[in-house]
């Protein structure tokens, strides 16, 4: 009985406040660290709305296909893994379907970018400008971030506990949210009673439930499997999409929706016959199986 009794009082001394704050002064490296993740996905999030205001739709959502790519080469460099040709191939396939996905939007009567070939679509009048370069640095701070948020999970921080990292995450993302704030001087604009009354709406709270929710799921996806099979997650998503969106909206699926699920559906396959492994540090396994609760 008292060997029950002193696991149970560590059990509770582990999800004590008192405890939470001194895992935090403990591991306060990894709490610098994630201010790159968090930082990233904070400007990725300002370069959606800047982005989405200077391209049409299909250009941008194309553009961000390009993900699939950059986000295995970075994998590569952090991790020291060599992907075979294969992989290469699913990857390739996968970023292939995602964009056949994206073609049946289209919006010729607001072209964005200007061409002296009216005709052309939006999307192969690019040129290497500054607005191209911005939407390069949304992919580039949406790859790292998730590929360099895995290597904390299982590499730099795989000796922290799981919820405590997602706290640490959530504490740097609103740090650097509100130094954007202070930053553009509207942080007193935040603050009033008008905002705070928007914010607190049943269905702005259900979203903020939901997102936390998925953030939380992604971190359990990336310690347990890898940013690779991530996007492969991320682009079966839009064949689910277009499903539900024809059972309960009665939306129609297109040639452009059948083809990429084929080819989404075949990437799967083949990266399926050969996936990436990596898997936590080997050191930091025992550690953690002890320290979860």
């Amino acid at each position: 009985l008292s060997v029950i009794d002193s696991r149970e009082q560590k059990r509770k001394y582990s999800n004590s406040v008192h405890q939470l704050f001194h895992d935090t002064f403990k591991n306060y490296q990894v709490l610098l660290f994630y201010l790159v993740p968090a930082f990233l996905y904070c400007l990725y999030n300002n370069l959606a709305f800047i982005n989405l205001a200077i391209f049409d739709p299909t250009t941008y959502y194309l553009l961000l296909q390009f993900r699939v790519v950059v986000t295995a080469v970075i994998f590569q460099i952090l991790f020291k893994k060599h992907l075979s040709k294969k992989q290469w191939l699913s990857l390739i396939l996968l970023t292939c379907g995602c964009i056949i996905k994206q073609l049946k939007v289209s919006h010729p009567e607001t072209p964005v970018i200007e061409s002296s070939d009216a005709q052309m679509p939006s999307f192969l009048k690019l040129h290497l400008s500054y607005n191209l370069v911005l939407i390069l640095v949304q992919v580039f701070c949406s790859c790292f971030a998730g590929v360099y948020n895995e290597y904390l999970l299982k590499d730099t921080g795989a000796h922290v506990h799981l919820m405590i990292q997602n706290i640490f995450m959530y504490f740097d993302s609103i740090l650097c949210n509100f130094l954007v704030l202070v930053f553009k001087g509207e942080v007193m604009n935040v603050f009033n009673v008008d905002m705070v009354s928007s914010i607190l709406q049943p269905l702005v709270i259900l979203v903020i439930f939901n997102g936390t929710g998925c953030g939380i799921i992604t971190s359990v996806f990336l310690k347990n499997l890898n940013s690779i099979l991530k996007n492969f997650a991320s682009a079966l998503e839009l064949a689910f999409t277009a499903v539900l969106c024809w059972v309960i909206f009665g939306i129609a699926i297109d040639i452009f929706t059948i083809l990429s699920i084929a080819i989404v559906s075949y990437a799967t396959f083949m990266y399926s016959q050969n996936p990436v492994v990596n898997t936590v540090r080997a050191d930091t396994k025992d550690e953690n199986q002890e320290n979860c609760v």
